[in-house]
């Protein structure tokens, strides 16, 4: 038992070092393409640190436990949603200020994806012919960040211009890591799950999740610190709808991805309500410190009841 938790340890530092580092070579790669800030956000960094349940995801179908999927999405998207905006308002000290009038447009995205994923998975089973209707989805919100992205000047313009070659090699390197780091984490959570006679979705849907968001937290700490509060929600949000709509499409075309019961009881349904909650909190266009702290109470209560299932 103590190797195999050694193993599931090494292996996820492995995972979100590497993750941490391909996030960082992909935000430059960013700056290279004259990218607005908030589009970066979305659309290399939130891609870019949902890699690890990109990953995790496919090795899992690939090994034959299909079930670690769904608890590792929807418990990555619920941190991202409650734990993580609940911390970057906490770090911002202020009301962080939904400005950008395209980022409702986001908001609709991010709902539609949460309910989506919610009907998809609603029988137990998600197939490939929905897993790509969330692709073809997420086709359509990309074209849409690309001509965001077109009409506004990003201020990476001004930036000095990374190395392409070096930023290059980086993703090269750290796509082995993260490789790896997901095939050895998979491993090591199937064999705990046995010796604890415990379903591998529940460890997927704590531990895991929580574990594969810490790149997301590390990204917002820093974004914030520089000042940039709407990257550090732009990259919740591109997350969120990346590992909704495009996770389950590339997982299920190694093989049909099964839910559990423990998921479809508690974790499944509360996934559209936690999404539909947020939605409502920032009609106003702003994330109070009030609404901050209620985010990270909810997570909590989610965290506790979510532990009970085992």
């Amino acid at each position: 038992m103590l190797t195999w938790i050694l193993v599931f340890l090494g292996s996820l530092v492995l995972l979100i070092i590497s993750a941490r580092f391909f996030t960082t070579a992909s935000e430059k790669i960013g700056i290279l393409l004259r990218m607005p800030p908030f589009v970066t956000g979305i659309f290399i960094v939130g891609i870019g640190t949902s890699l690890p349940e990109l990953i995790t995801g496919i090795l899992s179908v690939d090994r034959g436990h299909s079930e670690i999927v769904p608890g590792n999405l929807i418990g990555s998207n619920i941190s991202n949603l409650l734990l993580l905006l609940g911390a970057a308002v906490l770090f911002n000290k202020k009301d962080i200020v939904l400005g950008k009038r395209y980022l409702m447009i986001d908001l609709h995205y991010l709902l539609g994806a949460s309910a989506l994923l919610f009907v998809f998975m609603y029988d137990g089973e998600l197939k490939l012919v929905e897993g790509l209707i969330g692709i073809a989805v997420f086709l359509l919100y990309s074209l849409y960040l690309i001509k965001a992205g077109n009409d506004e000047t990003g201020e990476s313009a001004t930036q000095e211009k990374p190395s392409a070659l070096k930023n290059g090699l980086i993703l090269l390197t750290c796509g082995v890591g993260i490789y790896f780091g997901a095939e050895y984490t998979v491993t090591s959570i199937t064999e705990i799950s046995t010796l604890l006679e415990i379903s591998p979705s529940i460890i997927a849907l704590t531990v895991l999740s929580v574990a594969t968001t810490l790149p997301e937290l590390a990204v917002n700490y820093f974004s914030i610190r520089k000042g940039q509060s709407e990257m550090a929600v732009g990259n919740i949000l591109g997350s969120c709808i990346f590992n909704a709509l495009v996770i389950p499409g590339v997982a299920a075309a190694f093989g049909s991805i099964t839910v559990s019961p423990q998921i479809l009881a508690f974790p499944l349904p509360v996934l559209p309500v936690a999404t539909l909650f947020f939605y409502l909190l920032t009609q106003d266009k702003r994330i109070s410190v009030w609404e901050g702290g209620l985010f990270l109470l909810l997570y909590a209560v989610f965290i506790l009841k979510s532990a009970a299932l085992v």
